[in-house]
This record gives structure tokens, sequence and C-alpha cells, in this order.
């Protein structure tokens, strides 16, 4: 499969809700990271996807762009626009992926977001105020990792 395709599949399972799909896209010792959760491997990598859509409730709204891809590695430009459940405010995050690709799946994905914007529009005034600082970052991480560990414990 073309890796251009790959990251239009992922994408296109993404914004329809479709975990399973998107978990197809990815190698079987996928590494994920992000500034919310830090790094995951793939058992926590495919749990996170499918509690994201499920805790989404259908009010999510993903776009996705600029994809650009190489033999062993790729980028792309998207856009998650939801309301954050435990605050109930919404939020648009942009986002860079990069990716990289082994035996036509993608072996490695990092996402990278303004982890202060997002934490301004995520959790409001204590987000302007801290989202800068390690200690937030922190924080957001090991609330992040708690939720996905209970999900996991429920759903295995």
């Amino acid at each position: 499969m073309e890796n251009s395709f790959l990251i239009q599949k992922f994408y296109t399972a993404f914004a329809n809700f479709n975990a399973e799909e998107m978990a197809n896209c990815y190698y079987k010792e996928i590494i994920f990271e992000d500034p919310a959760f830090g790094k995951l491997n793939q058992k926590e990598e495919t749990s996170m996807w499918k509690m994201l859509l499920e805790r989404s409730k259908g009010n999510l709204k993903i776009e996705f762009s600029d994809v650009v891809t190489f033999e062993k590695s790729g980028s792309a430009n998207w856009i998650a626009t939801y309301i954050f459940s435990q605050t109930n405010r919404k939020v648009v995050n942009i986002i860079d992926a990069k990716f990289e690709f082994e035996d036509g799946l993608i072996v490695k994905h990092t996402d990278h977001f303004d982890f202060y914007k997002w934490t301004k529009q995520a959790l409001g005034l204590k987000g302007y105020l801290l989202g800068w600082s390690n200690f937030m970052r922190n924080k957001v991480r090991q609330k992040s990792k708690k939720l996905l560990q209970n999900y996991m414990q429920k759903h295995t």
C-alpha cells in the first residue's frame, strides 16, 4: 500500500469513528507519542484511539491535509475539533504528525501540537495561568495515562 494512501486511510477512519480500521494501519510494534499522553506502546495506542472516540460521543470533527510521504517517512497536518469532556470547553487542536513506515504500515507516529494553546482552550483560566509549565504538562500527562489505564482495565 502506498504510504500516502495509508495516511489518508488512517485519518478517514478516524473521521468515521473507526478505531479498528485506524489500528489496522499500524505495525504491531507501533510507537506513538504526543504531548498529552507521552509515549505509548501498541496496546495503549489502540486503546487510546478507542477511548477518545467513545468519549467524544460523536462530537468530534477530524480534518487532515498536507499529506507528504516518502519511502520510510511522512507527515500530515490535522485538526481535531471537539468538546473537552472534563470542562465542556470547545477545543480546536491543530496537530503536525510525523510518521515512519515499515512493511507498508505505520511503525512510528508522533503528534506535535502547541500544548499551551491546547490547555488554554481545554482548561480555561487554569490552562492560561499554568499551561506553559512543566507542572501542568506532567499533570495532564498523568491524568491522561490514568484515564487510559482505567479504560484498558474495563475493556480488556
